[in-house]
């Protein structure tokens, strides 16, 4: 993993603390954090961070600045976004990113 990668993986940490069923797995060439099985978001080797949001999370997650829709082989992927290394700066904004991440994975059953 990148630099880039591993702060912002330092950073989700911090920010999500001890939580219960909170779990990291390797998947799309970064960390991913996994809540009750479900990802919630995994920080990239560019230094951005894909965040699940839901699919009816989409349209007011892209309409933050930073945000773009995720793109896995030319598809793109619903209910996921990236947010760009530059738009997170701010352990605020991460934190509010984390937030929408974990809101809409508590509505998901637990695998």
């Amino acid at each position: 993993m990148s630099m880039a990668c591993d702060e912002l993986s330092d950073r989700v940490r911090n920010i999500l603390g001890p939580m219960p069923f909170l779990t990291e797995k390797k998947m799309f060439g970064g960390r991913a954090f996994m809540q009750n099985g479900n990802m919630l978001c995994c920080p990239t080797k560019e230094g951005s961070l894909i965040v699940r949001v839901g699919k009816d999370g989409m349209d007011e997650a892209l309409a933050i600045s930073g945000a773009s829709i995720m793109d896995m082989g030319g598809r793109s992927m619903t209910g996921f976004v990236v947010v760009s290394g530059d738009a997170l700066e701010d352990d605020d904004t991460l934190a509010d990113w984390l937030g929408r991440c974990r809101r809409f994975v508590a509505t998901l059953p637990a695998k």
